[in-house]
This record gives structure tokens, sequence and C-alpha cells, in this order.
């Protein structure tokens, strides 16, 4: 793969426990711990790109709310060589079984 690929909320369980992925909420903190996907970490929208240790042998699996943030962002990691999947409709969509509140 390379670039960034687009899903579906409803696909995003197929990647919480793969070992090659990461999976990033870019929701605020508050959000976060309010309720998110198991094994995700909490890097918000305006933190992500300082963090230049992201693995670039892992998939980064980007979500938010609704699916703009992450999809914007995701072009941007995807420009500086990430491989990177953006989670469409977001936490506002999703319904599979491995919400963590």
């Amino acid at each position: 793969m390379s670039g960034m690929e687009m899903i579906s909320a409803d696909r995003l369980d197929e990647y919480v426990k793969r070992a090659d992925c990461l999976l990033i909420d870019l929701r605020d903190r508050g959000e976060y711990e309010a309720g998110h996907i198991k094994n995700a970490v909490s890097m918000p929208f305006d933190d992500l790109l300082a963090h230049v240790c992201l693995p670039k042998n892992r998939l980064l699996v980007l979500y938010c709310d609704r699916g703009s943030m992450s999809m914007a962002q995701g072009k941007k990691l995807a420009a500086h060589g990430y491989r990177v999947v953006s989670v469409v409709g977001g936490m506002h969509a999703y319904r599979g079984k491995y919400l963590v509140k």
C-alpha cells in the first residue's frame, strides 16, 4: 500500500489487534478519555505532526470524531512517506466491539 487508504468505520475492528498497526485517536484528550478504541493512543490533531518518532514500519490507522481531521492528517503523513489508513465517519460512525469507556 502506498499513500493513504480510506476505510469505513465498520472495518476498524479489523485493525485493532494487528501488531503491524498503530491506532491513533486525533480527538482531544477529554474525548479520548470519555471513550476510545482499544489499543489506540491519544495524539490530538494539533500534536500529531510534532511526533517525529512515529514508526514508518507500521500502518498508521487514524480516526477522529467524524473523519475530516483524520483525512487531512493522513494526507500530510502519507506525503512524508507513512502508510496511513483514515477512518471515514470516525468515532461518530463506529459501532464495533472495541470501544473502551
